[in-house]
């Protein structure tokens, strides 16, 4: 059966203070075990059918025990890992990655990194450059700041499937918004850029937010990158520290209720599928 509905941004973990050491005491609530069999639960309630499993962990562990569990579930169709873009084996890495289909790319979490300008190191570069042989898309994970440097780092690879994860988390809690709906203007103008409506909610006032602080910086997505390059996302089960996973999928699903079915239908899975190319 062709998948319908997908969630193209979740995780999985067994928690393990050491490797999740950036789950902050606030954060509290995480330091547990998120298994696909609770994720499956969530997809359900709300009638979607697959997810796209994101690495949250910087080893090639962490991408090993993601293939596993999309091999035991199927509705896992795919799979974001790491891999270490600076290495000087990074090409026989990558050859070893490719003989996994449910592995579709990769991600480097590049706002923990201390240089705003890491995007555009040579060596993480020159990696990033052996995609496109492979198939492989690109999660950018950047902060707002670091959408100036996303767009040089973009140009460089025109034929590169890249996607920005968590809007660029502009700073809702704040309501900052021109500085990032800019860099995000300038970010979309790029063809070969797509975006996850995922990982707001917990931008905003976790225990404040309304749908009214959150609507003005989906307008600036919704408009910069247009229906045919957006994909929905949950981020769980980070989202849990704003909402449940119903609240912050609604959240968008009810945002699109206007749109076309085909522009729906876009946002909500098709436009994963195509990404991630899912259903191969």
């Amino acid at each position: 059966m062709k998948v319908q509905k997908v969630d193209s941004h979740q995780h999985f973990w067994n928690y393990c203070p050491e490797k999740h050491s950036w789950l902050s005491d606030e954060m509290a609530v995480l330091k547990n075990d998120f298994a696909p069999k609770d994720l499956l639960k969530n997809l359900q309630a709300i009638d979607f059918d697959a997810c796209v499993a994101v690495q949250a962990d910087q080893t090639e562990g962490e991408t090993d025990f993601l293939i596993e569990l999309a091999n035991q579930n199927p509705f896992i169709k795919g799979v974001v890992g790491w891999v270490d873009f600076r290495a000087d084996n990074l090409r026989e890495r990558l050859v070893h990655y490719s003989k996994f289909p449910a592995l579709k790319g990769f991600r480097h979490v590049v706002q923990d990194e201390p240089d705003d300008n890491f995007l555009l190191g040579e060596k993480f570069c020159n990696g990033i450059a052996m995609l496109e042989e492979f198939g492989f898309t690109y999660d950018i994970l950047i902060f707002a700041k670091h959408l100036g440097a996303s767009a040089d780092f973009v140009a460089k690879f025109p034929n590169q499937k890249f996607v920005l994860d968590h809007i660029a988390k502009p700073e809702i809690k704040d309501q900052k918004i021109e500085a990032w709906a800019e860099g995000i203007q300038k970010l979309a103008s790029f063809p070969n850029v797509s975006c996850k409506l995922s990982g707001i909610v917990t931008e905003a006032d976790w225990t404040n937010w309304t749908e009214s602080d959150i609507i003005p910086y989906l307008n600036v997505v919704f408009n910069a990158f247009g229906a045919e390059r957006l994909m929905i996302g949950s981020d769980w089960p980070v989202c849990t520290l704003a909402g449940s996973y119903q609240k912050v999928m609604n959240l968008i699903i009810e945002q699109i209720k206007d749109y076309t079915a085909s522009e729906q239908e876009a946002i909500l899975g098709g436009n994963a599928i195509k990404f991630y190319q899912l259903n191969k």
